[in-house]
């Protein structure tokens, strides 16, 4: 598996390096220290994998990332435990490594990889596998990013807004460049429900039901024809 390393460090793409000369199925073609260098060569070469940092000045690796076309497979490497969360918003990310890398920790890091698993394998609290510090209570937003955890007891409804939805809270309301299917993964069953197309509401927090909406705090949210039987059945009314 042909691979690259960026990373404006030398220190670090050389532990980098030094992991990946220890996995046979690894071959670093090239190591680069900006997002420009590690584009101009892509865009000659075909590379299976790429060990990239989030964190390098003027050209962030979420920016690289986001001009790829055709991105390979991408490990992230930082030394930012909070911003690495948001990392599993973007398909071509396959893990992340916190520095400094252990040994062990990049070992695994390369199963992961060969077998193909992605960073985004949900667990059924609907958080990617190896993120270690969230918790199963909480939802992490990327917003201009900044990484925001919400409690699930703070959330009232999700409703779509074009290319992005907006999360109500009993505080304020956040933006976020999503799908409402994607954030629907993300949230435990036993609490949310998709009730609209247009909407997913907390359903702990209804306050009154009528035949065709709801009402969550002065929010009243219509209810489908099709998903009415289910939030009936959720809240035991069937």
């Amino acid at each position: 598996m042909n691979c690259i390393i960026v990373d404006d460090e030398a220190a670090a793409r050389a532990i980098v390096s030094q992991l990946c000369s220890k996995a046979p199925e690894l071959n670093v073609m090239e190591e680069f220290d900006s997002a420009i260098e590690a584009i101009k060569f892509l865009n000659e070469y075909k590379v299976d994998l790429i060990f990239l940092d989030i964190h390098m000045p003027g050209f962030t690796g979420i920016d690289f990332i986001q001009t790829l076309k055709n991105p390979p497979k991408i490990v992230m490497t930082t030394s930012d435990t909070e911003f690495a969360i948001a990392s599993y918003e973007y398909e071509a990310i396959v893990d992340y490594l916190v520095k400094p890398i252990t040994q062990e920790r990049f070992d695994k890091c390369v199963q992961k990889v060969l077998k193909g698993r992605s960073f985004g394998s949900k667990t059924s609290s609907g958080f990617p596998t190896d993120q270690e510090n969230a918790s199963g209570e909480d939802l992490y937003i990327n917003i201009d990013r900044r990484l925001i955890k919400l409690k699930y007891t703070e959330i009232l409804l999700i409703e779509a807004k074009g290319d992005y939805i907006n999360i109500k809270t009993q505080s304020k309301d956040y933006l976020v460049h999503t799908t409402l299917k994607k954030i629907l993964d993300k949230l435990p069953d036993d609490k949310f429900l998709q009730i609209h197309r247009s909407f997913v509401i907390n359903f702990n927090k209804i306050i009154d039901i009528e035949d065709n909406s709801v009402l969550i705090e002065k929010s009243v949210v219509p209810i489908s024809r099709s998903n009415r039987p289910e939030l009936m059945r959720r809240l035991n009314l069937l």
